[in-house]
């Protein structure tokens, strides 16, 4: 937008507010607190933190804080956790028509001759009391089957990356919508006023040779109040931008900087009402107060060398995934809300045996540490853990087809996710797929409905936890009928 035409609207808004009286001024203030965007008054259950729109959760939480750690691009299920072992015996035949049924194909496969079926080459073995099944490729999560709550029929509506992982993150595949994080955040509110409620940590993959872009507007806090939105965590340099002070500026002087900052913008809270001024003050003070607990929170040398060996060696080397899964348990520890983690570099169009390997091992190992670390902790029972992506992948293959190497595209109708911890069920699996991993054949769980019951597991009813925008009272799961998925509730 022009900065003059953004700077004259701007200017419109504020002279509307301003001779609105005090009346608009209050009622956005209110909101900004959540008094105004509760309709349904909670029950009594488990406190919730500092400044959030409930007072007390709608039920007993089973989850106090989520970590969610997102594969950007979508796995391949059917490489990893949903074993089909008849497709040994279709290598190279085309996917019957029978089982695609005319669904929607990408632009990548849609003008291909052939579907030719590439099973998968790993092997696959049970583990675990529940049997689970998993692949060759991830012996740390074999370890820890008992722990993990498998969903093997989750299905979206995109079939694209922008869309699906927007429709993933917030419940909409059209961007501005507040994210899981960000209701999170709003709902529940802080469990330490020192550190953001929401963080986000981009993992480097160890591979980089399809790295899908991703951007801020995933962990945006949409029409609610930006206090909300994820704070975002760097792998090099300062934690967190501008946090610390510009050189020949000291602690004295930033104080009397933010002092004067607050006054001023006190002043025009007071005159123009507008709720994102006051945001802005409770922003500039956090960050004040962060410049104490980052630098110390992302400290690593005091953590003993038996942790780190769980994590796996990559484990002190910043921006690693091993590095951010170890920093995850530590925000948790502190008492951050909701941490979100994103591993990319799972788009396997081609070359999938040359390069999922190294997926695996970036990740497979630091959860492993992860699951375990907090349970060390005491942590598991009251954190959530989820993992998966945005879509799933083909049967079929992408191009040719070998015995060794394959691509397989984007596939929404049936995907993976797992969970652990906060509630969750371990050592469970639910929902099943055709033989083809292709369609779900029983228990479907679509986007809405995973969103739904992990506010459930947070003690939140996703019908009752609205906000008020544009004359509606907007929900994550959206206008259509959600289902909390009890099945996976321990």
């Amino acid at each position: 937008m022009n900065p003059f035409t953004e700077h004259a609207q701007a200017l419109t808004r504020r002279h509307f507010f301003a001779s609105s009286g005090f009346s608009l001024g209050t009622a956005a203030l209110a909101s900004l607190d959540g008094r105004a965007a509760a309709p349904v008054p909670a029950v009594k259950g488990s406190p919730t933190g500092i400044n959030a729109a409930l007072s007390e959760t709608h039920f007993p939480a089973k989850a106090k804080n989520v970590i969610y750690l997102h594969m950007v691009g979508g796995p391949a299920q059917m490489d990893l956790f949903d074993y089909k072992p008849m497709m040994r015996w279709m290598y190279d035949r085309d996917l019957p028509e029978s089982v695609r049924k005319g669904q929607r194909l990408t632009t990548m496969t849609s003008g291909q001759a052939r579907f030719p079926i590439a099973p998968s080459k790993y092997k696959f073995a049970q583990y675990g009391k529940g049997g689970m099944w998993l692949s060759e490729m991830l012996p740390w999560k074999a370890k820890m089957a008992d722990d993990m709550c498998f969903i093997r029929s989750m299905n979206t509506e995109a079939i694209n990356h922008e869309p699906a992982i927007t429709f993933m993150q917030t419940g909409n595949q059209v961007t501005g919508r507040p994210c899981l994080g960000a209701w999170t955040s709003y709902g529940l509110g802080s469990l330490n006023q020192n550190l953001p409620t929401f963080v986000v940590m981009v993992a480097t993959p160890s591979n980089q040779e399809q790295v899908q872009a991703i951007s801020a507007r995933l962990w945006q806090s949409g029409y609610l109040s930006g206090e909300h939105a994820g704070v975002s965590f760097r792998s090099a340099g300062d934690p967190i931008l501008y946090i610390n002070n510009p050189p020949g500026v000291s602690t004295d002087v930033r104080r009397k900087t933010l002092d004067g900052l607050k006054q001023l913008n006190e002043m025009t809270a007071q005159q123009l009402g507008d709720p994102e001024t006051r945001t802005r003050i409770a922003q500039y003070e956090m960050a004040y107060r962060m410049q104490t607990s980052v630098p110390e929170l992302t400290d690593l040398s005091k953590e003993d060398e038996s942790t780190l060996k769980m994590y796996g060696d990559a484990v002190k080397k910043p921006g690693t995934f091993a590095n951010t899964a170890l920093m995850a348990r530590r925000l948790v520890e502190k008492g951050v809300r909701f941490v979100q983690i994103y591993h990319n570099n799972w788009d396997h169009h081609g070359n999938l045996t040359g390069r999922m390997p190294d997926q695996c091992k970036d990740v497979d190992q630091p959860c492993y540490g992860l699951i375990q670390d907090l349970k060390r902790k005491g942590l598991l029972d009251s954190t959530l853990v989820i993992w998966g992506g945005e879509f799933g992948r083909t049967i079929y293959s992408q191009g040719g087809v070998s015995k060794t190497n394959y691509g397989r595209d984007h596939h929404p109708r049936c995907f993976t996710m797992w969970m652990a911890g906060g509630g969750s069920k371990g050592g469970t699996a639910y929902g099943e797929t055709d033989e083809f991993s292709y369609n779900i054949v029983k228990d479907p769980v679509p986007v809405r409905d995973l969103h739904a019951t992990v506010l459930h597991m947070l003690g939140i009813d996703h019908e009752r936890f609205t906000f008020k925008y544009q004359g509606l009272d907007q929900k994550l799961t959206g206008v259509e009928h959600a289902n909390v998925v009890k099945a996976v509730l321990a």
